[in-house]
């Protein structure tokens, strides 16, 4: 076999389609694996370079294929997309993605390291009992309405609903016993999810990068911790600007012929990331609008043009900026640069 200087490798659970070329760019390898021979295969093959998409497992093959010595390069799926040709299959696939590792201006997703996806997972399992616990309580109130028992909004006012109806007894034996239920369910969250938060806040005492980025107004524990986990590398961004933009904070361009039209935020990069921001970004807003703290001029006069909510869309870019800033150099956060309300938000 010619020596191969490059291999797209497409991937699922068990099958991995190659795609090599040669110094003169000619195809070399194609060839299907399955996950057993994954290992062995890339064991004998002399160290190349090794392009995927970041998906699943991406960062795991990443760590194995790296381990024995060659280099990964892992690409975002979007990125990929304009390289594979018509009739999408796995081997297409494949050699699109050899091709896309090869452009220089090719932007690239750092990998992960165990201790990194562990940090993830921790984020990741308080995103999803949080989604759980809402959808009980939502489901909770929508069963009490049935019988004409409603609460107030808020959390804190689930336990008390569910004691009113406990002690009703216009409501159905049936329905009480399955309000218990719910209830035994409700309570068990409540508890997981704090222990899953004492965890976090645990990791976040421990990191000295999240706890310099929990000093930025609009940015509490919680972001702070979700920014430092979701950009290992943050040097792979060139700029707060482009940072900015990952995280789908800046508005879609849609100019031609000289002409700007500008629409609204791309809403790329991390939904979970980005919402975390913006609702920083709304705390210090309604700080400043009930007459709290030193905000900044520019702050003062974009909430005099603009809506609040599209301010906190601006805001919560220049908190993603700052951030991007203290996290590349080291930095701690400089209160003198940019005033503003000492307020935490998640």
């Amino acid at each position: 076999m010619e020596h191969i200087i490059r291999i797209g490798m497409d991937t699922s659970k068990h099958i991995f389609q190659l795609h090599g070329v040669d110094a003169d760019e000619q195809p070399v390898l194609r060839k299907r694996l399955r996950r057993k021979e994954m290992v062995l295969f890339f064991a004998k093959l002399l160290p190349t370079v090794i392009g995927m998409e970041a998906c699943g497992a991406a960062h795991y093959w990443a760590r194995v294929l790296r381990g024995l010595g060659h280099e990964v390069k892992l690409m975002a799926p979007q990125h990929v997309k304009p390289y594979i040709k018509r009739n999408k299959n796995d081997g297409r696939d494949a050699e699109g993605m050899c091709e896309a590792m090869s452009r220089p201006t090719m932007q690239f997703v750092p990998a992960k390291t165990e201790e990194q996806q562990a940090a993830l997972m921790l984020a990741g399992v308080r995103q999803q009992l949080i989604a759980r616990r809402t959808q009980l309580s939502n489901a909770i109130r929508g069963y009490a309405a049935e019988f004409g028992l409603t609460t107030a909004k808020g959390l804190d006012k689930i336990e008390p609903l569910l004691a009113r109806i406990a002690q009703d007894n216009r409501v159905p034996e049936l329905a009480r016993e399955l309000f218990a239920f719910q209830g035994t369910d409700y309570a068990r969250l409540q508890i997981e999810l704090k222990a899953i938060e004492a965890r976090l806040m645990a990791w976040h005492r421990a990191n000295a990068c999240s706890k310099r980025l929990a000093q930025i107004p609009g940015v509490g524990p919680i972001g702070a911790t979700a920014l430092v986990m979701k950009t290992p590398d943050p040097r792979a961004f060139p700029s707060g600007r482009q940072f900015a933009a990952w995280l789908g904070l800046t508005p879609k361009d849609h100019s031609t012929g000289g002409k700007i039209r500008l629409g609204k935020i791309t809403r790329a990069g991390d939904e979970v990331l980005r919402s975390l921001l913006v609702a920083g970004a709304t705390a210090v807003i309604q700080q400043v609008r009930k007459g709290r703290g030193r905000p900044s001029p520019w702050l003062l006069d974009l909430l005099k043009r603009k809506p609040p909510k599209l301010a906190a869309v601006a805001l919560a870019n220049k908190i993603a900026r700052i951030a991007w800033k203290l996290m590349a150099t080291g930095e701690s956060y400089d209160s003198t640069r940019m005033t503003g309300p000492s307020v935490s938000a998640a």
